[in-house]
């Protein structure tokens, strides 16, 4: 606000004081001209009348001679006043004019609005920097949970397409540098409720600028920043940002799990959101891979597939002198000509990795390689998220997208964080421990998307559950009843039981809770909501615990009293 006092008054000086000047030198002079009043006796005009006179006079709202009809030398002065007012008065409305389209004075105001918007927000948000197609992607994500994120964006067409964008939660946005320490404030950097920053601009050092401002100025801020270098990320590591996402790595896990443990993929895309329709992959495990391209992506992918001795891999690189040759067979080429996939045994390859940096050869290396071999698994790198409708006609087994894996990954970390020890811990348990859980899950959703969430029993969110274990043992099997009939269960499935450092995965039925225990469930869509009536209306929690209906009307409850007690209880616990 100061600042945008400060440009209004710089610009503004000299036509006001025009106006000024203007107005001092109509007023005294009026003072100074001869009248005669009614009596024909000589008058002249006090400073009070000549203010009000030209006040009114040189607004040109109206005119009157008052108290007593003009001389000519009044009228010949007002007449000069008159022109002089006007053209004071033209002058500064001008001025005003260019100042009000002036591009630094309409930043000032905008960025003014931003952060007393944002400095308003009383509850938890998330500032994200960058609304490319991984952010869009993100702020998507959030709004479908009702989440609350503030966006700074660079590039002012990307905040067009925002504005335009109709969430049913506001989301304040600012076209500005979000490396600037003072633009990371006036996002929310210091404000109380703001629960992270999340880092995912297109240039690297960026990222790597707003995490070390976030750190500095807010270190207990969680913090997470995309990189697409080695070199940056073990920068931005060391100034404790705590998730470091780089896309190639995470999607080179993605195939190594993909060909290693199938089911794991297909229950951490079903669990995450990732896929809608949960079928399973059947990618080959052994045999010839052809990878085309050894750049950023191409490197993550190969030092991923390497650990795996059943495949061979052969490189299909464009340019071999500027990204560097790979210790396997390499071919010069881009991968589009067929002589280049022959030189490289298409015929005998069981999968192709279209991974170039470029949409158009990536979508002909896979039509080129599927007409040499139609049976080729295909993996196939998505740049950019406006080519979605053509990459889906192509129908690739796995088609990796960056800014939606990054976009994914991030809303896991900020939804549901307990997600992701689950699924470290469930790789860990083997490929038969994990059929087993995919099996069970496939009867609990019965073919439907799953929903995910995470509780923690404490004052606050579950203050129902939290007031009964006081008096009496809870158990899942409580939580998992239906509260409009308890003889019906949710369709839901508890994941991953955290109680101090002890983790417990798929936590039997009769495990009775505790304060502070986080469970992370996995239900049928609606089954959170209904799960959130209990945990929060001691009533039903009552009802579900021992069968007893209670009233919730105080006379009803004490004509319950008075009538014998016909109520069986089924206590549980």
């Amino acid at each position: 606000m100061n600042t945008i006092i400060f440009l209004i008054l710089r610009r503004m000086r000299t036509p006001l004081l025009v106006l000024l000047t203007v107005y001092a030198l109509a007023i005294v002079g009026m003072t100074m001209m001869p009248g005669l009043d009614d009596q024909g006796n000589p008058w002249q005009m006090n400073f009070f009348e000549a203010f009000y006179f030209v006040s009114y006079m040189g607004t040109t709202i109206g005119f009157g001679e008052l108290p007593y009809p003009f001389s000519n030398t009044q009228r010949m002065w007002v007449t000069l006043s008159l022109y002089m007012t006007v053209i004071a008065w033209i002058y500064a409305i001008g001025t005003l004019l260019a100042l009000i389209q002036d591009d630094a004075l309409r930043k000032a105001i905008v960025e003014s609005r931003f952060a007393r918007t944002v400095s308003n927000i009383n509850e938890p948000f998330y500032l994200i920097c960058g609304y490319g197609d991984t952010g869009s992607a993100l702020v998507t994500a959030l709004e479908k949970r009702l989440m609350r994120s503030t966006v700074i964006e660079i590039k002012q067409e990307r905040i067009n397409t925002l504005i335009l964008e109709n969430y049913p939660v506001y989301v304040p946005k600012l076209c500005a540098d979000a490396s600037q320490p003072l633009h990371l404030v006036k996002g929310g950097l210091k404000n109380p409720y703001c629960a992270g920053v999340v880092a995912i601009t297109d240039d690297s050092l960026v990222n790597l600028h707003i995490a070390i401002t976030s750190k500095l100025l807010k270190s207990e801020l969680t913090v997470i920043g995309r990189v697409d270098s080695q070199d940056v990320a073990a920068n931005m590591d060391s100034f404790g940002t705590d998730f470091i996402i780089n896309p190639f790595k995470i999607f080179a896990s993605k195939l190594h799990t993909a060909l290693y443990s199938p089911n794991l993929l297909l229950l951490r895309d079903c669990l995450s959101g990732y896929k809608t329709s949960c079928q399973p992959l059947e990618p080959p495990e052994s045999g010839l891979w052809i990878l085309c391209g050894y750049g950023r992506f191409g490197k993550a992918v190969y030092e991923r597939l390497k650990e795996k001795k059943d495949l061979h891999l052969v490189v299909i690189e464009a340019v071999p002198k500027k990204t560097g040759y790979p210790p396997v067979e390499c071919i010069e080429g881009r991968g589009t000509e067929a002589d280049t996939l022959l030189q490289a045994h298409i015929d005998k390859a069981v999968g192709l990795i279209a991974g170039t940096d470029d949409d158009v050869n990536n979508l002909s290396i896979v039509m080129t390689a599927r007409d040499l071999n139609p049976k080729l698994f295909i993996v196939i790198r998505q740049n950019r998220a406006d080519n979605q409708i053509i990459f889906e006609a192509v129908k690739a087994d796995i088609t990796m997208q960056p800014s939606q894996i990054i976009a994914n990954h991030i809303r896991v970390l900020l939804t549901t964080p307990k997600l992701v020890d689950f699924l470290r811990l469930t790789k860990q348990r083997g490929k038969k421990w994990t059929n087993q859980l995919v099996t069970r899950l496939k009867m609990v959703l019965n073919s439907t998307p799953p929903e995910i969430w995470q509780m923690t029993i404490d004052k606050d969110s579950t203050p129902a559950l939290w007031e009964a274990l006081k008096n009496r043992a809870i158990n899942l099997k409580c939580l998992q009843m239906d509260p409009r009939d308890r003889d019906n269960k949710l369709n839901c499935l508890p994941l991953l039981l955290i109680r101090g450092d002890e983790k417990i995965q798929l936590p039997e039925e009769t495990e009775c809770l505790r304060p502070g225990d986080q469970v992370l469930w996995c239900g049928k869509p609606g089954s959170a909501s209904w799960m959130e009536w209990t945990l929060r209306d001691s009533l039903v929690l009552t009802y579900l615990a021992t069968g007893q209906i209670i009233p919730r009307s105080y006379i009803w409850r004490w004509l319950q009293k008075k009538a014998p007690n016909t109520n069986t209880t089924c206590d549980i616990s």
